[in-house]
């Protein structure tokens, strides 16, 4: 973040518009990095106006892979956010663009987060084909990367297939850890703990482990909409158990983070799960 903080500070005036040699506009790939960055701390404000800044410069340079760039910027804030109505518009304008000029790299990412925002907004009709055609055909095809496989299997444990979620989150920790991406592996171990709890009978124990992991990593990396979307889990898990107390305090810690961050689309599901409690 203080890197490309500073490559925003110094990319002023005319230079927003030099590409330095590279692939896309470094003053939007900045901006746009620097918004994931500041989603992931659930600064989703300052984030937003990172995003709205990268999409501007991209847009008055007409550059399609820069543009990609900042719609996948915009997206993530929304998605992170919880505003999904308003991620989709993103996420299919930047798979649109991807696919209109052939940019190949980023477009598994836009599906992948596309049949997770359709699965999340009641469209598996839409969703499905998209994860199970597109998504993974791309990523047989090369290395897998674990913030693509994460959205996929969170789709598929909505969707109830228990099992491909699984693979695919065994997938997304392997990858994660090949390449050292800590907050990837937090992500992955929340969604393992949400698998294990919705087995049949539920996995307890395994899963209140790696929510437990992933609580120590998201704090360690001050990780607050992960953070708050573990005590949900945890808070229901504890729920199943009949652990009322422990249930108690970790969806009302769930419940706190939601409101500071105004995460609403979750916050109705911790509301709900503490008045059952109650």
């Amino acid at each position: 973040m203080d890197l490309f903080g500073q490559n925003v500070a110094t990319l002023q005036g005319e230079l927003v518009y030099e590409r330095f040699g590279m692939v896309g506009l470094p003053a939007v790939f900045s901006r746009t990095w620097l918004c994931r960055c500041l989603a992931e701390l659930g600064a989703f404000r300052e984030g937003m106006a990172m995003a709205e800044e990268g999409l501007q410069v991209a847009e008055a340079a007409q550059h399609p892979f820069s543009l990609v760039e900042a719609y996948r910027g915009v997206s993530v804030l929304q998605l992170r956010k919880g505003d999904l109505h308003r991620a989709i518009p993103a996420l299919e304008r930047g798979l649109g663009l991807c696919q209109d000029w052939d940019i190949l790299l980023p477009t598994t990412w836009f599906a992948a987060a596309s049949g997770y925002v359709y699965i999340l907004t009641g469209r598996s009709a839409d969703a499905l084909p998209l994860l199970d055609k597109d998504v993974r055909g791309r990523m047989r095809r090369g290395f897998p990367r674990a913030d693509r496989i994460i959205f996929v299997s969170e789709a598929y444990l909505l969707a109830g297939r228990l099992q491909d979620a699984y693979t695919h989150a065994m997938q997304a920790l392997e990858a994660s850890h090949a390449r050292q991406e800590h907050g990837n592996q937090a992500w992955t171990l929340r969604l393992l703990g949400e698998i294990a709890a919705h087995r049949d009978p539920p996995e307890m124990e395994p899963a209140e482990a790696y929510y437990r992991e992933a609580i120590a990593l998201a704090k360690e990396l001050a990780m607050r909409p992960l953070e708050a979307h573990c005590h949900l889990g945890l808070g229901t898990l504890f729920t199943k158990m009949g652990q009322r107390a422990q249930a108690r305090a970790e969806l009302s810690a769930a419940i706190q983070l939601y409101r500071a961050m105004d995460m609403m689309f979750w916050l109705p599901q911790a509301e709900a799960a503490l008045a059952q409690v109650q």
